[in-house]
């Protein structure tokens, strides 16, 4: 019976080392019925897997180099539309938690999960369900109200605010103080790359290319909707 039981194929995505190994470990270990086909550090490597192999889930952090994981998943989408993706985050109240999931993510977990947990997790996903980590939940109700402008009475904003998420918000309002990446990277209190990652993000909803432009189209914003 176990020579011929299909296996959940797992691509595993983050740019730290020992989380992947220490995931792979873990899933091995726990679930027989789970088959590690591959690691990527970052976005594009695992794009790059998925054109080459047959991928039934990816485990992929937010966070990376190169290519963030919401922008890998937009595209994995577009392209594999069969393959689960379920995002991994270290804070609980991620800003990027629903465009994520807009893009097509079926779950959305934090990296503290226990690890039976995160089993689980994974066979609810590839039984077709979706799932949000209670901790962050909350705060995703929250996000999906004041993306909605009906809700909010704002609709005299321009349609690329109701894109933008909270923590998008607030590194404009970073910017128009006229702060570096740098500088906002150590004002937020994360990696300088995570910050250019958010910038270019931010670039692509406004639809400009650098950051003279950015200001330009943003000036006009009060400040107390970019907090």
């Amino acid at each position: 019976m176990s020579e011929t039981m299909q296996k959940t194929r797992i691509l595993l995505v983050d740019d730290q080392y020992l989380f992947l190994e220490s995931l792979k470990l873990v899933l091995t270990t726990l679930a027989p019925d789970f088959e590690i086909v591959g690691t990527a550090q970052n976005g594009e490597e695992a794009l790059s897997f998925l054109e080459t192999e047959a991928v039934d889930v990816v485990l992929m952090d937010v966070y990376m180099p190169v290519m963030d994981g919401v922008a890998a998943v937009r595209t994995a989408m577009k392209k594999h539309p069969g393959v689960s993706v379920i995002m991994l985050t270290t804070f609980e109240d991620d800003d990027y938690v629903t465009e994520a999931l807009a893009q097509g993510a079926k779950g959305y977990l934090l990296k503290n999960i226990a690890p039976h947990m995160l089993v689980t997790a994974v066979r609810a996903v590839v039984s077709g369900s979706i799932l949000i980590d209670p901790n962050i939940a909350s705060s995703l109700i929250q996000q999906l109200k004041e993306r909605n402008p009906h809700e909010s009475g704002q609709h005299s904003l321009p349609d690329w605010y109701y894109e933008l998420t909270q923590r998008e918000r607030g590194i404009i309002k970073l910017i128009l103080r006229g702060l570096s990446n740098k500088e906002i990277a150590a004002e937020i209190h994360v990696g300088e790359q995570t910050i250019r990652n958010y910038v270019s993000t931010i670039y692509d909803k406004l639809s400009v290319t650098c950051r003279k432009e950015a200001i330009l189209k943003t000036k006009d914003i009060p400040p107390f909707y970019l907090d």
